[in-house]
């Protein structure tokens, strides 16, 4: 294995979890994009479409701590500032039912 695929194979997978800072460019009025920058909170379903969550930061001009929701059909970019580590997933360990004994 060469020492690029043996970097690579290293990096960790890209994903965009719960608390990781961001910064995202969404679609506006006329041609302008909407900066949002803040704490990536999840995904919420509004109808039947999807939306990212955002907790401003206040960076922008917007008051810290409003939540926006970003249809993402208008995402534009998003860019991970600082990744959060993903939570493990906590699976229920499966217990047998009981035996019937006679």
């Amino acid at each position: 294995m060469s020492a690029a695929n043996a970097a690579a194979a290293k990096k960790p997978a890209i994903a965009l979890t719960p608390g990781s800072h961001v910064r995202l460019r969404s679609a506006g009025p006329e041609d302008q994009a909407i900066v949002s920058v803040g704490i990536f909170r999840g995904l919420v379903s509004i109808a039947g479409d999807s939306a990212l969550a955002i907790e401003l930061d206040g960076s922008d001009g917007e008051p810290k701590g409003r939540i926006r929701l970003v249809p993402t059909p208008a995402i534009l970019t998003i860019d991970i500032l600082e990744a959060a580590k993903a939570e493990e997933e906590k699976r229920a360990e499966t217990t047998q039912a009981p035996g019937y004994f006679r």
